[in-house]
């Protein structure tokens, strides 16, 4: 089905929280979508934290409507009008919600809340004419999707980015939900083969891939340049547990003893700030190691591009876009081999480290600090012809819109 000759569909976007500095991807993939002729609405359940400082994020914000800023009155009425509207089903959503909270009573209280969303997302779906839902993490917004279906609300795809969905799958229900979706997304080959680790086979055919992508600000070519000759690396990342940012520091210490005078910034906030400081302090790194906070787009790129390499030394993760970006910037980039990391990285563009080894972590980092920069220059030009091929936004977004499309096309 060609998609210009088809109807476009109206969409809402699901998200827990968005817009967000760590979900610029989502925002990247809507005007994808939008770009292929669909219609968005924007939905999260949460108003954002005070992370939205990219002007494009302040944009996003003043598109989104919030859930839970609704009031509670309005949600409990909704669940009046479903129950009204078609008993058998809300009936159905009832059943959805106990057994996705199994046998849990604190999840009981959470997936009754999870209804009624549901209840009053899928009264405003009827009555704006919305075609269709697609959730954004195999989460808590694929739940509050599938129940919107369960009583009778649109269809829903989601797309699963890990690790939270992989590390407890029978927890968030994600057999069901991929029985109960019209398509299901995955951002790498590595999680498409986790979904279908915990699906049944029949369901196989629903699982498609739905890479991530970076923006015109990083696929334009005169964006890049040529790597620095300062002992600079840059580390994007959200300062959480996930991240492994303690053996980034560990590592630092090594690296200093190489190169005294190497300077690495740390761009990111999260709850482990305070115990990556004090290890900064008890390091005797101060000299050495900024932590800079949430940064706009323009200066997290301007960061990755005063840099030789990025690293991030993750113990669990889908497929950053961070990494995507300093690739495509011409940056390589020192990550560790899991998920669907290697999918991207190599040692052409740039260190795969074990997770959780400082060591593998300090001396990739010495060699990036001291290579010749025209040899930093030949990973990143690789790195950079990858993100090209599989990772522009604005086509990933268009592909997945066609997805759906034939998806409804068939159903």
């Amino acid at each position: 089905m060609n998609s210009s000759h088809s109807p476009s569909l109206r969409i809402a976007y699901l998200v827990n929280r968005y817009p967000a500095a760590s979900h610029s991807f989502i925002r990247r993939e809507i005007s994808g979508v939008e770009g292929a002729g669909a219609r968005v609405d924007r939905w999260s359940i949460r108003r954002p934290q005070s992370d939205v400082v990219d002007p494009r994020d302040k944009e996003e914000l003043s598109k989104t409507q919030f859930v839970l800023s609704q009031g509670w009155i309005k949600i409990a009425s909704s669940i009046g009008w479903a129950a009204a509207r078609h008993p058998m089903r809300f009936a159905n959503g009832v059943r959805c919600a106990w057994q996705m909270a199994e046998s849990n009573p604190r999840s009981w209280v959470r997936h009754a809340a999870y209804l009624g969303e549901a209840c009053f997302l899928a009264k405003k779906f009827a009555d704006d004419g919305v075609d269709h839902v697609h959730a954004h993490f195999g989460t808590n917004p694929a739940s509050v999707a599938r129940l919107i279906k369960a009583i009778g609300g649109p269809p829903y795809s989601f797309t699963v980015h890990g690790p939270d969905e992989f590390d407890n799958p029978n927890g968030y229900a994600l057999k069901a939900k991929i029985a109960d979706a019209a398509l299901v997304f995955a951002i790498s080959h590595f999680g498409a083969s986790q979904l279908m680790r915990w699906s049944a086979t029949q369901h196989w055919s629903k699982i498609k891939i739905a890479r991530c992508g970076v923006d015109d600000i990083y696929l334009d070519e005169m964006q890049s340049g040529p790597a620095p000759s300062a002992p600079a690396l840059c580390c994007i990342a959200r300062l959480s547990g996930q991240k492994g940012l303690p053996v980034l520091i560990h590592a630092a210490a090594k690296v200093r003893i190489k190169v005294p005078d190497f300077q690495l910034n740390l761009v990111g906030d999260g709850e482990l700030r305070s115990e990556i400081e004090t290890m900064i302090d008890a390091l005797g790194l101060r000299a050495n190691v900024r932590i800079l906070g949430w940064q706009d787009s323009e200066t997290v790129r301007q960061h990755i591009l005063a840099s030789r390499a990025m690293v991030l030394p993750s113990f669990a993760e889908g497929l950053p876009v961070v990494i995507m970006e300093a690739l495509a910037l011409k940056r390589p980039v020192i990550v560790t081999a899991i998920a669907g990391t290697p999918e991207l990285v190599d040692g052409q563009s740039g260190w795969l480290v074990p997770a959780g080894s400082v060591e593998s972590v300090a001396d990739a980092m010495i060699e990036a600090l001291t290579a010749d920069p025209k040899e930093l220059d030949k990973m990143g030009i690789e790195g950079r012809r990858r993100v090209l091929l599989a990772h522009d936004a604005k086509k990933n977004g268009k592909a997945l819109y066609q997805q759906l499309l034939d998806q409804k096309g068939q159903a």
